[in-house]
Parts: C-alpha cells; structure tokens; sequence
C-alpha cells in the first residue's frame, strides 16, 4: 500500500547547482549595470518625474521578483508531509514505486527531485525546483515580472550601447552582440565591451524567454491544464476560463500579480480537482 505520506529526507532535496547558477548569472547583471550608471554613460536622460517614475517602477519590479523568488523556493510542491494513505483506491490513482507511496492524479514523479509533485507541470531548471499545485502562482509572478525587470535593465544600459556604437562601426557592433565570445577570445573587443555585449544578450533573450513563457502558462491557466496535460491533449480539468483562474491563483486571482504577499488562498489541496464531468453533472 505504500506509505502514508511522503517523509521528508535529503533524497527529495532539489539540487541547489542551477540556482547558484542563476544567482551568480543575476550578480553579474547588477554589477554590470551599476558599472554603468556610476561609472559609465550613466542612465537615459530624463526629467525628475520621469526619473522618479522609474525608480518607483525599478522597486517595485525589484520587490515582485524577489519577493516571488522567495515563495516559489519555500513552498514545497511535492508530496512530502501530504497524508495520501486510503485516499484514492480505486479512483484513478497511481503508485510510485521510487517514493513507494500511492499518488493522486496529475501528480508525476520528477526525477531531479527525486520525489513526486503535486499537481506537476514541468521541473524548472533555472531555479532547481518543479512546478506544482502550490508554486505555480510565484512561478507565473516571476515570468511577468522577470520579463519586465529584464526589459527595464536593456533600457537602463542602453546609453552605454549607444556610445558602443558610435565608437565601432556598425558591422563591428553587430558581430559583438551577435558572437561577444568570438569577439573576445580573437582580442577584437575589451573585458568591458564583451560584458556589456554578454549581459545586453542575456537581458534581451531572457525577457523574450520570460514573455514567451508567460504567454504559453496564460493559455494553459486558462484551459485549466498542465503542461503534461496539454501535450496529450486532455482537457478533463477545464471548468471554464473564471474558475480555471480561481483553481490555480485563488479568489484574488487579479491582484496576485502586483504583490507577492497578498492572501490568495487556494481553493483545493492539490489532491482532488473537479472535473469537467462534475460541472455537467451539477449543471443537470
């Protein structure tokens, strides 16, 4: 019968290499930009309003993505501490036999966590942690927000690539920003003119990645489904755009985007969902 819950242990530890990654990949965009706004050309001119407009914009960009990065990591996805035993016999549940424990529909077995997910949508590799029933909200948060704090450092470093270009060539410039490695290990470009180039890419493609990935989860939240879900065309948990939202973002669910601390209590347990067929049976 498996256990009753899934007890925590260091086996189920998501590995911490990607987010040290990450973290340090996020360093080295904050230290290039400060470089640029002391010591560099400094930030695009703009009035006072306009300065203090994006200031407040910057913080609270700053805030939403820490703020979101801190609930993603501390909420606990898995089905560790669950009580599952009896739950689902006979009921379309499954048994893994890695956690040797009986597990719920829509839940998987995520082999770098080495334990399985509620609810699992898919395992992100940036911050080492799967995606499941109670991190898909900071999740999504950070999609929009990253995007946008990824949009808003192009633009802060646009002066310094706008002096870049002045002193090179186009031709020149277009091959740093296109091959800044190649650029470098040939002697073509300084230290400093290759991190520019490196950290204009990174922003650039990781605000593209960010909104491509934010629009792909808009339109499984509002079909209701997880990414597993969509690939094999099931559409058993879609109970209409409104309770699709309310499902994964609770009551709240056009407000969580603008403060990661604001009380949005999910509906379910990440056990038992509704169905398509328990909405038809209601109806009738």
């Amino acid at each position: 019968m498996g256990h009753p819950w899934a007890a925590a242990s260091a086996e189920g530890a998501p590995t911490r290499l990607p987010l040290v990654l990450t973290a340090l990949w996020a360093a080295v965009v904050g230290l290039e930009l400060a470089y640029v706004l002391v010591l560099g050309p400094g930030p695009p001119p703009l009035g006072p309003l306009a300065r203090a407009l994006q200031l407040a914009l910057a913080a609270f960009q700053l805030l939403n993505l820490l703020g979101n990065v801190g609930l993603f990591l501390r909420s606990d996805p898995s089905i560790r501490g669950v009580m599952l035993a009896g739950r689902g016999l006979g009921q379309g549940w499954a048994y893994c036999y890695q956690c040797q424990s009986q597990v719920p529909p829509r839940s998987g077995h995520c082999s770098a966590c080495r334990i399985c997910v509620l609810r699992r949508d898919h395992h992100c590799r940036l911050l080492g942690r799967c995606v499941g029933f109670r991190n898909y909200r900071p999740f999504l948060c950070l999609l929009l927000h990253g995007a946008g704090v990824l949009l808003h450092v192009s633009v802060l470093l646009g002066p310094a690539l706008s002096a870049l270009l002045r002193a090179h060539s186009l031709l020149h410039t277009a091959a740093l920003l296109l091959l800044p490695w190649l650029m470098l290990l040939t002697g073509r470009v300084s230290l400093a003119q290759f991190t520019l180039a490196f950290v204009m890419d990174t922003c650039v493609a990781g605000a593209l990645l960010c909104g491509a990935g934010l629009l792909f989860h808009g339109m499984l939240l509002l079909r209701g489904q997880t990414t597993w879900e969509w690939a094999r065309g099931q559409h058993s948990y879609d109970l209409g755009p409104c309770h699709n939202l309310q499902a994964a973002l609770g009551p709240r669910w056009a407000l969580v985007w603008l403060w990661p601390f604001l009380a949005s209590p999910l509906p379910g347990d990440g056990i038992t969902f509704h169905t398509t067929a328990d909405v038809g049976l209601a109806a009738s």
